[in-house]
């Protein structure tokens, strides 16, 4: 009501701002239910993609890789060249 008198023009009838009152309740009213209706869809399509996510079935995906370890040759070479060097100098004093 206090809507509709804020509304009211100069020369409305007293049935005509209360017919303005009810078609702004109905309005708001109607705002209320799409909204609810849109926060129902929302939280349908929530539900339903956290289902998706925390289903078994994606759990059970499994991911193949394999991994190929390539070992450089430059460590055993170094490697091998400083025993054969401890050896020789062994060997030779």
């Amino acid at each position: 009501m206090r809507i509709a008198r804020g509304t009211q023009r100069p020369g409305q009838t007293k049935e005509q701002t209360k017919l303005v009152a009810q078609g702004i309740h109905k309005g708001i009213e109607q705002y209320k239910k799409q909204q609810n209706a849109r926060a129902r869809e929302l939280d349908k399509k929530l539900k339903m993609v956290n289902r998706q996510i925390a289903s078994p079935d994606t759990l059970e995906i499994e991911v193949r890789e394999k991994v190929i370890y390539r070992r450089h040759w430059l460590p055993w070479v170094l490697l091998i060249l400083s025993w054969l060097a401890f050896a020789v100098c062994w060997f030779a004093s």
